[in-house]
């Protein structure tokens, strides 16, 4: 059984992180006439070649332009609703308690997008990363062994799930 995509299943956000999103995505937009007038303000300042605020404001204006392409395929792939009330095995929208396999110590964290961490205190982890494609799924009280991105084998225990609460 393959466990479904972030963007398969598409992005889980509740609806203040869509609507903090939604007007970042509108502030950029809004600012792109501002940008345009600041290149060609600096474009006339003459050559080219040799010219910092030129070059820095271009830069900035491709920054802007990538995180408007992000925004917009984000809240187009977006769920927008509450965290599940119940929760009794790994999916977006959970608090995950895992212990690394030889520690005592636990870790808690979101299972979701990142976007919405600005929403929480918590760590959140993206389903599609090493470890949050393994847990999915997973019940408390389940080992799993996932591959981490040094090529090295981590194994954690699902020790608790638990509904997200914003």
């Amino acid at each position: 059984m393959t466990t479904p995509t972030e963007n398969e299943q598409g992005i889980w956000l509740t609806q203040e992180a869509h609507d903090r999103l939604k007007a970042e995505l509108d502030q950029l937009v809004a600012g792109r006439p501002a940008m345009a007038a600041e290149i060609n303000a600096r474009r006339e300042e003459g050559d080219l070649k040799e010219n910092g605020g030129y070059h820095a404001a271009k830069e900035e204006q491709g920054k802007q332009e990538g995180r408007i392409r992000q925004l917009t395929d984000l809240l187009r792939k977006a769920r927008v609703g509450e965290p599940p009330t119940t929760a009794t095995t790994a999916e977006l929208g959970t608090v995950i308690t895992i212990r690394f396999q030889g520690d005592d110590d636990t870790e808690k964290f979101l299972l979701g997008s990142r976007e919405i961490a600005g929403t929480t205190d918590l760590a959140v982890y993206s389903p599609e990363s090493a470890m949050g494609s393994a847990i999915l799924g997973s019940k408390p009280g389940t080992t799993v062994t996932y591959q981490a991105p040094n090529g090295r084998d981590i194994t954690v225990e699902v020790v608790a799930v638990e509904p997200f609460v914003p």
